[in-house]
């Protein structure tokens, strides 16, 4: 793996540790509005939750493991057989020659 992949590996952690810190404090927030304190040993559980997360990726980035996919690439059904799509300038590019 290059420097320039880990560097971009970490860059990702920092960006899903920051949403998950932003959501957990939104979350708070509102709860505040509505007047349902949240105790602090809730709020250091999500915390130590965060840290665990970060630590999972941060072992997966190193042992190059992949880590939860959210979006999936395109792929046919076990035994379904997808027909090659045909090169219709072939004929074209052939009566150009």
């Amino acid at each position: 793996m290059s420097l320039t992949g880990v560097l971009l590996g970490l860059i990702n952690i920092a960006i899903v540790v920051a949403v998950l810190i932003l959501v957990g404090y939104v979350i708070l927030w509102i709860l505040g509005i509505i007047g349902f304190p949240v105790p602090d040993m809730v709020q250091k559980l999500y915390m130590v939750i965060v840290a665990l997360v970060a630590i999972y990726m941060i072992v997966a980035l190193l042992l190059g493991m992949p880590t939860w996919r959210i979006v999936q690439h395109q792929s046919a059904p076990i035994g379904a057989h997808i027909p090659p799509v045909p090169n219709i300038m072939a004929k074209e590019q052939a009566r150009v020659r």
